[in-house]
């Protein structure tokens, strides 16, 4: 079966920085900056991003590129007679799998939310108590969450069945087009309300005394973790568009231009939220219940209100939807590459497969609202905890080590395949810094997370 490319080299970025752009960007982002005092915070989240999340990412994708394949098969393809690094491959798989067991359902509330300010569930003037009891009411309706999380994944698997251009590249450019459009429209309404500009300072006007209140060492690990997460490194998430990738350009180039996306939407989510805040006298350090608790309070009480909260969650339904369907392509890749499947064949069983595996995270917060599975943490906190804390740093470790290592596939090949093309090339002088400095930073991260 002849491999699918991206139509487009702007195909391809968008549909990779989609993939990374999601909640992490625009929902656990600024909450995190919030807690840690803001501009300090920012400065080492993009120093991380650099020293991090660049070169890992240039592994996954060389993986991806140089086999052709998808995990599994990418890492036997790639890995010597008799070594066993594909096995790793399956852990990616497994860990698509449990990332879209709850993420479904977070991009579910997004939807809900765009509806519920469109509809007029939202009025001008409520209260604070009666705007959180939405989202309450929310939580306690299996069938209501239910129903959005169908939709998410339906049409998740709908989009991706059409095949690669067809479907996933020509839907994501307009869902990219659109979320870059609206995220500039509304930080634009957001620096013009009154008392914004205390917003902007606090976010992007380095304060050390506030780093110092947080805890620089606090800062300084959350940059680290918010700056490794963003990407969704690991779990060969972004292996698999390595793999439809054309040889014209660098991986260097590519990943910074993902990098860049995805941090121009972060920190854009940012000034959305911090002048919003500051405006109407809410702190920015609310932890999740940010946006659907916090910004929701904001918008009622704002001129307007209905309005710009429907655009502000039509922006993070297109921010969830887009790594949804990336993730999915995924899945859907995975199973082509190793069963044999065609592209129908596989978007069906997986669309009933991942419908009865979200199920748990929509009942955890109602009928099995007791089940606690890891430690106290509920259904979904606990499969974040096994996506985030466990297999993304592991993973990543374990594709930084087949690549710059004799054991695997090699630092020597893997520079090749990442300088091959046109671009920002990486020197081969980095070979001590990936080898021995980039796997400690990665471990602490994973022991971290873990503790």
């Amino acid at each position: 079966m002849e491999r699918e490319n991206f139509g487009s080299r702007l195909g391809f970025i968008l549909v990779s920085a989609g993939c990374a752009i999601g909640i992490g960007n625009v929902w656990r982002f600024p909450y995190v900056a919030g807690q840690n005092g803001g501009a300090v915070f920012v400065l080492f989240y993009l120093i991380f991003l650099l020293c991090m999340g660049v070169p890992v990412l240039t592994m996954e994708l060389a993986v991806g590129r140089a086999s052709g394949k998808s995990a599994v098969q990418g890492y036997r393809m790639l890995e010597k007679n008799g070594h066993r690094w594909h096995i790793h491959g399956w852990f990616c798989v497994a860990g698509c799998y449990l990332l879209m067991m709850y993420y479904t359902t977070v991009s579910g509330w997004m939807v809900s939310y765009f509806f519920k300010f469109l509809t007029g569930t939202f009025t001008a003037g409520m209260d604070t108590e009666t705007v959180g009891n939405v989202f309450g009411g929310l939580l306690a309706s299996p069938a209501e969450m239910g129903v959005w999380m169908l939709l998410t994944v339906v049409a998740g698997f709908m989009i991706c069945s059409f095949g690669l251009r067809k479907g996933l590249e020509r839907i994501t450019k307009v869902m990219m087009a659109a979320l870059l459009a609206l995220i500039v429209v509304l930080a634009v309404h957001s620096f013009i309300l009154p008392g914004a500009a205390e917003g902007v300072a606090f976010y992007l006007m380095p304060d050390l005394q506030r780093a110092k209140e947080a805890g620089i060492g606090n800062v300084i690990t959350a940059a680290m973790n918010q700056s490794f997460f963003t990407l969704s490194l690991g779990i060969g998430a972004m292996e698999i568009f390595g793999s439809y990738m054309s040889k014209d350009h660098t991986l260097a180039g590519e990943a910074v231009r993902i990098c860049v996306l995805d941090t121009f939407v972060a920190l854009m989510a940012g000034l959305i939220i911090f002048p919003a805040c500051f405006s109407f006298g809410v702190q920015p350090d609310a932890g999740p219940s940010l946006i659907f608790v916090t910004l929701p309070n904001v918008f009622v009480n704002m001129a307007g209100g209905r309005i710009w909260g429907a655009l502000f969650f039509l922006f993070m339904t297109f921010a969830s939807f887009s790594t949804v369907i990336a993730v999915f392509e995924n899945l859907l890749a995975s199973c082509i590459d190793n069963f044999g499947w065609n592209r129908k064949k596989a978007a069906v069983i997986n669309c009933i497969f991942v419908l009865l595996a979200s199920l748990p995270c929509v009942l955890g917060y109602n009928v099995w609202s007791s089940l606690h599975i890891i430690g106290a943490r509920d259904v979904l906190d606990s499969e974040d905890f096994l996506v985030s804390n466990l297999l993304l740093p592991a993973g990543s470790l374990v594709y930084l080590l087949f690549c710059v290592t004799k054991w695997g596939w090699g630092f020597d090949r893997y520079m090749e395949e990442a300088n091959t093309g046109m671009g920002l090339r990486l020197s081969k002088q980095l070979k001590n810094y990936f080898r021995f400095v980039l796997p400690v930073l990665i471990l602490v991260i994973l022991i971290q997370g873990l503790l």
